[in-house]
């Protein structure tokens, strides 16, 4: 699957309006902002599927293959 770039947008904003409303000191609302863009960001990177073909070569039987998967 590709990544999704409008779902990364909407969680950013998400977190942008979160730390508006954050009423407590400013040091906290820097760390909330911080762990908020770091989860979207980190939410947005698994979102994607790798794709990988191998190919191996130097044996008596030459190996291909493929992969699909996620990103953990």
């Amino acid at each position: 699957m590709p990544l999704n770039k409008p779902l990364l947008v909407s969680e950013i904003l998400k977190v942008l309006k979160k730390a508006e409303r954050n009423t407590s000191s400013k040091e906290q609302a820097q760390l909330d902002l911080a762990n908020g863009l770091a989860n979207a960001i980190e939410k947005y990177v698994r979102s994607g599927t790798v794709t990988t073909s191998v190919i191996t070569a130097g044996s008596a039987v030459t190996q291909t293959g493929t992969g699909t998967g996620a990103i953990t």
